[in-house]
């Protein structure tokens, strides 16, 4: 409540108006400066600012988990980061989904509910195109999916389940289960149409194409954890350093993952015509000559050059240089 001013204190005051000590017109423009915030009370925000970036560092995780697993499966370089998170009304974020869409929709026992994520058909067809043996950069589709499409992109996002449980390990321990995949917005109501959400909103780059992916996580799911979204609780439950055993761990992991190595002999560029007209017996000649090294590749980079011969009868490759900064060419 305001305090009362004394009749001394009202003297002085306008003793001080009337010798200019106070300036009325700077009162008047503090008080214009002052701003006012709306409140939308059919959209209240109920998922606190740090509980939003504890949210955005778990998917952060997941994000980072998910383009090394697409730049291997895929060969080619993948590229994501994290745009935007904020809340909205589910309705807001249902309504802006264009259609056809592509939606997996996830269960996330225990916890009580599902999230959505949304990935843009642009990127959606060029990863199918990859794994049908295209090089993903002229893809042009806007049509629904077959269901051959639809399988192989089931697939991809099985193996991403495993992902999305490391990411929010330090938080609660899930057991992500892809439910179903929705082509149609109408039918992917996982909540009712005015519950919050949390949004983020990601940004995906394959190769030369980009495109959106969002997850939808509803307030409803994550209500009974909000305490652990808290980020004196996530600070205290992120450890600062690997263990010992950890280190270890992935050191061997990495030791024993397998690689794939090719020495190619050349390439060249033919017209699409040509190829259709190939028959047994032509000979296509490469950019290499007889006596020319080849280039040895680990995955898409250039490690090494070597010569073709034989070993235990059996083609073989010696290497003969190292090439210590790699190069990608594809």
């Amino acid at each position: 409540m305001s305090e009362i001013l004394s009749q001394s204190e009202i003297d002085a005051l306008l003793q001080a108006l009337n010798s200019g000590e106070i300036n009325v017109q700077e009162i008047k423009e503090v008080e214009k400066s002052r701003k006012v915030k709306k409140y939308d009370f059919r959209n209240p925000q109920k998922i606190a600012k740090d509980q939003l970036r504890t949210l955005e560092i778990i998917n952060e995780n997941f994000l980072r988990f998910f383009q090394t697993f697409l730049s291997g499966y895929l060969r080619v370089p993948v590229k994501a980061s994290i745009l935007s998170v904020d809340q909205f009304a589910y309705n807001e974020f249902n309504n802006a989904i264009s259609n056809p869409a592509f939606l997996s929709i996830i269960d996330f026992k225990p916890l009580n509910g599902q999230i959505l994520i949304d990935i843009s058909t642009n990127i959606v067809f060029t990863i199918i195109d990859r794994l049908l043996g295209g090089d993903g950069s002229e893809v042009r589709e806007s049509r629904t999916f077959t269901d051959i499409e639809l399988s192989l992109m089931n697939g991809i996002m099985k193996k991403a389940m495993p992902l999305l449980k490391d990411a929010w390990n330090n938080i609660i321990e899930i057991n992500p289960k892809l439910d179903r995949i929705e082509v149609n917005p109408q039918f992917a109501q996982i909540i009712p149409p005015n519950e919050t959400i949390a949004l983020l909103t990601m940004n995906l780059e394959i190769g030369q194409r980009a495109g959106m992916m969002n997850i939808c996580i509803p307030y409803l799911l994550i209500e009974p954890i909000l305490e652990k979204l808290s980020a004196k609780y996530w600070f205290s439950a992120t450890k600062n350093e690997l263990s010992e055993n950890e280190a270890l761990e992935i050191k061997r992991k990495i030791l024993n993952t397998k690689v794939e190595i090719r020495a190619e002999l050349g390439s060249t560029t033919v017209k699409v015509n040509e190829i259709l007209n190939l028959q047994n017996g032509d000979v296509i000649k490469l950019n290499n000559k007889e006596n020319d090294e080849v280039k040895i590749r680990i995955g898409s980079n250039v490690k090494y050059m070597g010569n073709i011969g034989v070993s235990n009868n059996k083609m073989a490759v010696k290497i003969t240089k190292v090439v210590k900064d790699g190069d990608n060419d594809e």
